[in-house]
């Protein structure tokens, strides 16, 4: 088969449509003299373009910004089938834009949710128990039950869930009860037993089976040790067209969530779960209400390598971006991810985790790099950045390319001349969001010094880096309004303020959601400001960010989200 045709072919299997990979079929701008679809008037538009920061009024033709300036200059453009939206007041920005993000909405339609994907909530241990328990019974013994969305630190009880408790559901299925955070889970009895691991059984590279007080399993499991777990017992089984119909009901809920919440663009990180079939099906039926950047898994990867596709490659609503994050340590909000020196309060001492030999990620990086293919890993702390760092630096040497932009998950916590490095590079940080606000109640584990130089959002401002927003969703909540508030107060849900040196005015904090989103996906010339000629996508506030109380902004009512000129929600 030739490589045009093996092309087709994955594309054609991936969901796509030659429509689709020719790109656009925006032609509004062919006659100049035509009057827009629509004016927007009266507004307090924050545009995010340094040539004209702020407009009263802009113009929408095309699914695009035809012009901005006064709401006298719009009036004077309008024809008479031109739709006004007169904002009354309300305050405008960009759409926004979310630089890493787990999305599987099938997962929060048919999962067992031990908490609240979206807010702050304290749960009941006896809650995720019941809810366990209910799902015990409408399946075959032996067969895996996996709950999300657990918060150990948000538990009404003032106690983490171990394993003793999930016996306490059943103990004849294996069960798994993520942390929020990802890279650790607390297990049963049953999913030791399977996997025949007991108090005696040795920690593997990169993973723990932690321990009680009574040097009993505790249940929590971490990072490549739940790899092992994993390998044993059966999974819930559906017929191709049941897993289908749920991944297209999974991409139509979710991306009606994010419009809710303001957020036009994601990059969505694929991991071990493709569903870009789906997502094309969902933008077929009309239903695709956020444009999507696929970060593809392995054997997506695999498929673009051997059919020539390089990042990049699709149109606006949904492009191939860079690859899965490759995983090199854990967790913040678990508390895995890597450390130069022990977590504050755990005993025995622990540094967290690195997930991935040296060796192995410069072999990885180099031959995504060679192929076309932005690089991308999950690096939160600094000894993780900086295996990142080694991998990207001889990449680059070994076959330079210009505008590479390589991506750094998380980085979390790097170091003053890490950051330089990063610059050099052109690197792209996409730093967790919500968290300022939302885990709060973990950087205790970290300390107040560490505090100040984690999610470095004012560093790497300062230092010229186009950090932006990733709310690594589940992990973390995708509400952009309660990552600005974050970024602007440093202050969390229950009133801690972690990091006051990182402190972002409100613009910078919205230049991190937007238009440096726009930057991160190669798409700075096509959205991420409101610009004349740019995709017309933008969210309508009933509150200005710059005056309401900073401790307020995540409230603020969304009265519209608009992608490409069409309302995709309206409060």
């Amino acid at each position: 088969m030739s490589i045009l045709k093996s092309r087709r072919a994955f594309l054609e299997s991936s969901g796509f449509t030659a429509a689709m990979v020719m790109g656009s079929s925006w032609n509004a701008w062919a006659d100049d003299k035509a009057p827009p679809d629509l004016i927007v008037i009266n507004a307090k538009v924050t545009t995010m373009d340094p040539a004209q920061p702020m407009a009263q009024a802009f113009a929408v033709r095309g699914g695009r910004f035809m012009a901005v300036g006064s709401t006298t200059d719009m009036k004077s453009m309008a024809g008479p089938r031109t739709r006004t939206y007169d904002a009354k007041g309300a305050f405008i920005t960009p759409g926004f834009i979310d630089t890493h993000n787990h999305g599987r909405g099938e997962g929060l339609l048919y999962g067992v949710l031990a908490g609240n994907p979206y807010v702050v909530e304290y749960v009941t241990i006896q809650s995720i128990i019941d809810k366990i328990a209910a799902k015990a019974k409408t399946l075959p013994p032996d067969t895996w039950i996996n709950a999300t969305f657990y918060d150990d630190t948000k538990i009404k009880d003032g106690r983490q869930l171990t394993r003793l408790d999930l016996d306490k559901a059943t103990t004849t299925h294996p069960v798994a009860v993520s942390l929020r955070g990802g890279h650790a889970a607390v297990y049963n009895s049953r999913a030791f037993q399977l996997a025949n691991v007991t108090r005696s059984t040795p920690d593997v590279y990169g993973g723990t089976y932690e321990k009680d007080a009574r040097g009993e399993l505790s249940g929590r499991v971490t990072d490549n040790a739940q790899r092992v777990l994993a390998k044993f017992g059966k999974q819930e089984s559906f017929t191709p067209a049941q897993i289908e119909q749920r991944q297209i009901a999974g991409v139509a809920f979710i991306s009606q969530k994010f419009a809710e919440y303001g957020i036009t663009g994601v990059c969505y990180d694929s991991g071990r779960d493709s569903v870009i079939g789906a997502m094309q099906i969902v933008r077929q039926q009309g239903k695709l209400k956020t444009r999507i950047n696929y970060e593809g898994s392995n054997e997506t990867l695999e498929a673009m390598i051997a059919t020539g596709i390089r990042t990049g490659f699709g149109d606006e609503w949904i492009r191939f971006g860079g690859t899965w994050e490759r995983v090199q340590d854990g967790a913040l909000s678990s508390r895995t991810m890597s450390m130069t020196r022990p977590y504050i309060g755990v005993t025995p001492p622990y540094k967290g985790n690195l997930t991935e030999p040296q060796d192995s990620l410069n072999a990885w990086t180099e031959r995504m790099h060679r192929a076309g293919i932005r690089l991308n890993t999950h690096c939160n702390g600094e000894p993780a950045i900086e295996r990142s760092l080694i991998a990207y630096e001889r990449a680059l040497k070994l076959f330079p390319r210009p505008n590479a932009r390589p991506k750094f998950t998380h980085c979390s916590l790097p170091s003053a001349t890490q950051i330089q490095r990063i610059k050099a590079l052109d690197g792209q940080p996409s730093l967790f969001s919500t968290y300022i606000y939302y885990n709060a109640d973990k950087f205790k584990y970290y300390g107040a010094d560490m505090a100040e130089h984690m999610m470095a959002y004012k560093s790497m401002a300062d230092a010229g880096i186009n950090a932006t927003t990733g709310s690594d969703f589940y992990p973390g909540p995708f509400d952009p309004r309660m990552a600005i508030q974050g970024m602007v107060t440093r202050k969390g849900f229950n009133g801690e303020t972690w990091g006051p040196s990182q402190k972002l005015t409100v613009d910078q904090a919205i230049k991190a959601s937007t238009i440096n989103g726009a930057y991160h996906t190669f798409e700075e010339n096509i959205k991420g400001s409101i610009t004349a000629g740019k995709l017309a996508d933008y969210v309508i506030f009933a509150d200005d960010m710059h005056t309401i109380d900073p401790d307020k902004i995540k409230d603020i009512k969304i009265v519209q989200t608009v992608v490409g000129g069409n309302v995709a929600y309206q409060a």
